[in-house]
């Protein structure tokens, strides 16, 4: 089928993760995360994390959407979005920084490797 919906209720299987000790600035953040499509170098899919702050660094292109939620995004020269419910972005291979969620965030997204 060359057509897949997607599905943001977050129910059924979900991967459960946290960033890594080294990455950890501060709070004890959960992901969960609902894969809908992988393949051929793409990942698709609906994204959570409860609040906390860790370090970033994309080696990845990345489109997303906030569904719900606050967070901050802060690059490596300290500036800092605001991310939102209807905020949209994209993330390029090279950019690093910090990720703080201050309410728990729910974004789908979109990962070409």
């Amino acid at each position: 089928m060359s057509v897949l919906a997607v599905n943001v209720d977050k129910t059924g299987p979900a991967e459960i993760d946290h960033p890594a000790a080294e990455k950890l600035v501060s709070g004890d953040p959960v992901f969960t995360t609902w894969n809908i499509e992988e393949r051929d170098g793409l990942f698709a899919g609906i994204w959570q994390s409860t609040p906390g702050k860790w370090h970033v660094q994309y080696d990845e292109w990345e489109y997303f959407s906030i569904l719900e939620g606050h967070s901050i995004l802060t690059d490596a020269g300290g500036v800092e979005t605001h991310l939102k419910a209807g905020d949209r972005m994209i993330l390029r291979p090279g950019f690093s920084g910090t990720w703080e969620v201050l309410e728990t965030t729910v974004k789908d997204y979109v990962i070409r490797l």
